[in-house]
């Protein structure tokens, strides 16, 4: 049975700290209080909170001061009066995670306790994850949703095997990532994984390029070149965007699928290539068959074993998995974190650009941010993320944060098919509040 959540309670306020702490034990939470910076200090040095509950105006302290000390540590939720709004929204940027406002409804404590909470394991489960990652030998794969576990599952069958791959998948949607993780599974890993993109390559330099060419093959080849099938000798290819590829050589790649074998440019010496080839594509080849402008007979050689890289709107429960990576990647060493907000948004919107529109999107966020602690809604908004086709809303402005909170909380009852149990135990929320919000936002249901 997993231990009971910690929570601080730092408030000067007796009679309100003590209601407080009582409201928290009948929620299941372990409470501690403290009155004052120093009875907190003390604290700290006997317990592990799990979060902390700061009042804004305590006797030995400023928020300025004891907001980025706790924060560096600890989830913190500042305590504010009304008049205090302004300021509260100011220890924000400085690492404070929410704030609530007194006096507090208790449906709103649990709420934004439990959403505290659950972004705080999930940046624990993250940064534990990656050392997983890191364990199955750096495969860059993130996420752990069903889509994502049945392709790894799939990547571990074909790994050690020699099988020609097809990965399909959207632009951005990951597809390069997946051949690095079935090559790094491979016996082949400690050789060279070599790409090759189609859509860079005309006709001609793509021939040239990829088997090489003799001293005289055309003009201007005045030595012998090595081509890229050589350069992977013991490793492995990966050829990206084959429907980019001419009707002359795909045939050339049939033949070397095939065989095995391929000829330099201008050479008469069949040489055999030690490598293990994997394809990509985001175009439907069968479509391009139909209408002629992809062979049949590599199609259906391609279609041996097919991969399919999931879009990103498909598995948006890794979609703060990612952005905390791509955070990770892009702070250089600084201590940023995601506001509730911002995750929120990011999770709302459909990525038509996959996970490398999500990798710009942070890499923005942070720039726009700071040094700011607190990467908000309003730093990894764009243009796009505020159109209503995207988000699926109708509005003439851009949605609130409550119109987001919104539509998350119906797609995520849609999605567990009504069931108030597991709808709770997704948003981190109890049953009662489920049904609070079904009575809040049931016209809306269909």
């Amino acid at each position: 049975m997993s231990r009971s959540k910690v929570i601080l309670v730092i408030d000067d306020d007796r009679g309100f700290r003590g209601l407080l702490t009582a409201q928290l034990a009948d929620m299941g939470y372990d409470t501690t209080g403290a009155a004052s910076w120093a009875e907190a200090s003390a604290c700290l040095k006997e317990i592990e909170p799990d979060l902390i509950l700061l009042d804004m105006k305590l006797p030995d302290t400023t928020p300025e001061l004891a907001v980025p000390e706790l924060a560096a540590e600890y989830p913190v939720i500042v305590l504010t009066g009304y008049g205090s709004i302004r300021s509260a929204v100011s220890v924000i940027h400085a690492g404070a995670l929410d704030y609530l406002t007194k006096p507090i409804s208790l449906a709103e404590l649990e709420l934004t306790i439990a959403r505290v909470l659950d972004n705080a394991e999930m940046r624990r489960s993250n940064a534990l994850y990656k050392r997983q990652l890191a364990a199955r030998q750096g495969s860059g794969l993130i996420g752990n949703s069903a889509a994502i576990l049945a392709l790894e599952s799939l990547i571990d069958a074909v790994a050690p095997t020699n099988a020609t791959v097809l990965i399909h998948g959207e632009s951005g949607s990951g597809k390069e990532v997946v051949a690095s993780a079935i090559h790094q599974r491979s016996e082949r890993k400690n050789r060279e994984l070599v790409t090759v993109d189609a859509t860079t390559l005309s006709e001609t330099l793509f021939e040239s390029e990829l088997f090489g060419h003799e001293k005289g093959a055309f003009t201007g080849a005045d030595r012998q070149k090595k081509g890229l099938i050589e350069a992977a000798e013991g490793g492995t290819l990966f050829l990206d965007e084959i429907g980019e590829v001419s009707l002359a050589n795909q045939a050339r790649l049939l033949r070397l699928f095939e065989s095995g074998t391929f000829r330099r440019v201008g050479g008469t010496k069949t040489l055999r290539a030690d490598v293990r080839f994997i394809v990509a594509t985001h175009r439907n080849l069968g479509l391009m068959v139909r209408e002629g402008r992809f062979r049949s007979d590599l199609f259906f050689r391609l279609s041996s074993f097919v991969l399919t890289s999931p879009p990103l709107r498909d598995r948006r429960e890794d979609i703060a998995l990612l952005a905390e990576h791509f955070l990770s990647q892009f702070c250089r060493g600084q201590k940023k974190l995601f506001a509730r907000d911002a995750i929120t948004t990011l999770t709302a919107y459909d990525w038509p650009g996959n996970v490398r529109e999500l990798r710009n999107v942070i890499e923005r966020a942070v720039i726009l941010a700071r040094n700011a602690v607190v990467i908000r809604r309003d730093h990894v908004s764009m243009p796009e993320l505020e159109g209503a086709s995207v988000l699926s809303f109708s509005f003439e402005h851009p949605p609130t944060l409550k119109d987001l909170e919104r539509s998350y909380f119906l797609r995520t009852l849609e999605r567990f098919g009504g069931n108030r149990a597991r709808t709770a135990a997704a948003l981190g929320i109890s049953e009662r509040n489920v049904y609070r919000l079904i009575g809040l936002y049931g016209a809306e249901l269909t």
